[in-house]
């Protein structure tokens, strides 16, 4: 990571470059069959599984949804697809392409509407929106920008909106040092020194707490109620099995981790959905 850079800079140059290889074809096809598709990756896919818990896909219909770091655009298809009338905002322009190649050939209710640029900076209808998501988008900010995020989403929420985050988790500092062991795609293993160094000069993610304990500590200053979520404690192991197992080795793993205790499955999350409800607006801020 280029120390001269800012954080937003240093994002905006990686997903320009990550975005050049969405394929919105893709995306097309799987708004063009929707109950299918969601059936199978809420039921396997973890990002999937953990932003429409709680049967989510079935609360979206009419609402105003605000969704940052919207990315290859593919959730805000699916929500617009469900019926939710869908603000899509991202630091790459990139992303508002798709969102005009996408609406130019599914027939929304209501199109998406794409806000360009760095939220903080963009001017926004206070009250306006009932839900705000961000899927793996929080992990990409430093913690002064996570709060300036929450402070200004607070102030364009509704009185009884709801934030819905889905993000990596690290609750637990053995794992969190097994995990740079082992060599993923894109990303070697730290014992792999130079390799690893190269990588971390380029990686996007800033050093930052993404604990359940920091989502709840934030939350309990802007928000009346907060819920959060773990998943992952044994889907995370899929990636030591062949390939034929791993999707049916998935869809075991979530159905097991539900008869865990939740502290068990806290800990060795390697995911969280983190919910905020009720905004405390200006003036009633438990700072």
């Amino acid at each position: 990571m280029t120390a001269s850079k800012s954080n937003t800079v240093i994002n905006k140059e990686h997903f320009d470059h990550l975005y050049l290889n969405v394929n919105i074809n893709s995306i097309l096809k799987k708004i063009n069959n929707l109950h299918s598709f969601l059936n199978d990756a809420t039921k396997t896919d973890t990002s999937w599984v953990g932003m429409y818990y709680d049967d989510f896909q079935n609360k979206l219909k009419g609402k105003k949804v605000l969704e940052l770091g919207c990315g290859d655009c593919t959730n805000a298809a699916i929500m617009a697809a469900l019926g939710a009338d869908v603000y899509a905002n991202d630091i790459s322009q990139v992303a508002g392409k798709f969102i005009e190649n996408l609406n130019e050939q599914f027939p929304f209710d209501t199109p998406i509407t794409f806000i360009k640029g760095d939220f903080l900076e963009s001017e926004l209808t206070p009250n306006f929106y009932d839900i705000v998501i961000g899927k793996a988008f929080v992990h990409h900010l430093t913690p002064n920008q996570e709060i300036q995020f929450i402070e200004k989403i607070v102030t364009v929420l509704k009185p009884n909106g709801l934030v819905r985050y889905f993000e990596p988790a690290i609750n637990s500092k053995f794992l969190d040092k097994l995990r740079w062991l082992i060599p993923v795609s894109g990303r070697p293993s730290k014992l792999q020194r130079k390799e690893f160094e190269s990588w971390k000069m380029n990686d996007p993610h800033p050093e930052r707490d993404n604990s359940s304990k920091n989502y709840e500590r934030i939350g309990k200053v802007y928000f009346e109620q907060i819920r959060i979520i773990p998943f992952g404690s044994i889907e995370r192991f899929h990636r030591l099995l062949p390939q034929k197992y791993d999707r049916k080795f998935r869809r075991f793993a979530f159905k097991l981790e539900k008869q865990l205790p939740n502290r068990l499955n806290l800990t060795f999350a390697r995911s969280h959905l983190i919910e905020y409800r009720n905004p405390i607006k200006s003036g009633e801020l438990n700072v």
